[in-house]
């Protein structure tokens, strides 16, 4: 599943997230969901979220 639509995505979820820096690159980082930052119920590029550890990127994957 793909992290492109808002209601799929809550506090707790595990995603693997692509930050500012890393895009272009196939590089993500793993974590658990502590916020929701986009506002809107789909982006194509990944809804964008912040992570327990601080960390801001857009969703790319929900991990099972």
């Amino acid at each position: 599943m793909d992290g492109t639509r808002r209601a799929d995505i809550y506090p707790g979820l595990a995603v693997a997230i692509t930050l500012k820096k890393d895009q272009g690159t196939n590089i993500l980082t793993q974590g658990f969901v502590k916020d929701i930052l986009t506002s809107s119920s789909f982006h194509p590029r990944g809804i964008k979220v912040r992570l327990t550890t601080g960390e801001v990127g857009r969703v790319q994957v929900i991990v099972d």
